[in-house]
């Protein structure tokens, strides 16, 4: 059954994007919604084609062959529409066929932000359990046969005949000192799951300002560390040194990411706080959220590690042990919370809900 053309007015009002196609596929109405989707005004868009609406638009376009040819009365699809020099949208897609030989197709377009978040959440919570889990297991199997190592070193040293001590005992250091490194790798990441999670109140400020100042104590020179706080945001319960823990790893993280412009003078990290209104977090619902923000001006995180930099052992730069991140989230998870990182070169944006009374 072909859907017969509604009257435009009207269309305005919608909050998702509609846009009306001649036969050959051109523009021939786009309401407000579809503008300001698409960045572009009403003027600018008329008379283009579908297919250069998109640098990947040849899906909508053969959507829209099927619809002309009347193969469905409607169609949901869900598609990355990819624009020059813009971010790519996430839409769901609506087709309909309309009963009109000059304007045969609607095409309507929701952002589907909201289901992406959610799904994205989703999946680091699983992610986040997968590695609890695989850390645990790894760290006591590696845990167990290093006592045994470093003690059996131990032994052989006491054993070593004393015209060649030296020269051996050389040996013999190298594997008790490699043993304690690893034992202290292994307590890093089972520190976690040993430690209490000690509730009091937390003002986000005072976690923010212990911060800096460690920062500052750290890197006096070259970095520039910006305060954006709302002091309205309210305390809340949770385990205090766990959040200094979280926000001090991601903004060390990016002090190391900065060291080429902490050189030039001219690094800048931002704290900045917000309250952030009806947000779900982990599939719940909260009336208000701790919206708090790291942000550096550094080069911004590799492509290719972007979806995998809360994966433990996973680091960005040469020595890193990639825990700070890992440990990170796992803190601020125990707070009912999560963290976000958007990333480009010159700004990286770390963000951390945690659920407010």
């Amino acid at each position: 059954m072909k859907t017969t053309l509604p009257s435009l007015d009207g269309l305005d009002l919608l909050s998702s994007a509609v846009i009306i196609l001649d036969a050959a596929s051109r523009v021939t109405y786009a309401n407000a919604a579809a503008e300001h989707l698409l960045e572009t005004s009403f003027k600018a868009l008329v008379r283009r084609k579908l297919d250069e609406l998109f640098l990947n638009g040849e899906n909508l376009a053969e959507v829209f062959n099927e619809a002309v040819r009347h193969e469905f009365a409607d169609k949901r699809l869900d598609l990355t529409l990819e624009r020059a020099g813009r971010e790519p949208l996430q839409v769901h897609v609506v087709v309909t066929a309309l009963d009109s030989r000059e304007t045969p197709v609607l095409i309507e377009l929701r952002e589907n932000v909201q289901q992406l978040k959610l799904d994205r959440e989703e999946r680091l919570l699983d992610q986040s359990q997968a590695n609890k889990e695989l850390i645990r297991n790894l760290a006591h199997e590696i845990k167990n046969p290093l006592g045994g190592i470093r003690g059996a070193a131990q032994l052989l040293e006491l054993e070593l005949p004393e015209r060649h001590l030296k020269e051996l005992r050389e040996y013999t250091q190298v594997i008790i000192k490699e043993a304690d490194r690893l034992q202290t790798l292994v307590d890093r990441l089972l520190a976690p799951h040993r430690r209490p999670h000690i509730v009091g109140d937390v003002n986000i400020h005072e976690v923010c300002e212990r911060v800096r100042s460690l920062m500052v104590a750290e890197f006096p020179n070259g970095l520039t560390i910006k305060r954006d706080y709302d002091l309205s945001v309210p305390e809340f319960r949770g385990d205090k040194e766990q959040l200094i823990q979280a926000v001090l790893n991601i903004a060390h993280n990016a002090a190391q990411a900065l060291s080429e412009r902490i050189e030039h003078g001219d690094a800048m990290l931002t704290l900045r706080t917000r309250i952030a209104r009806q947000v779900t977090l982990a599939k719940v619902r909260y009336r208000l959220a701790l919206d708090l923000h790291i942000i550096d001006n550094g080069p911004g995180i590799p492509a290719e590690i972007q979806d995998r930099i809360f994966y433990p052992l996973v680091s960005g730069r040469d020595g890193g042990s990639g825990l700070g991140l890992t440990l990170a989230q796992t803190f601020v998870q125990q707070h009912m919370g999560v963290i976000e990182c958007e990333s480009r070169p010159g700004c990286t944006d770390f963000r951390i809900l945690i659920p407010l009374p």
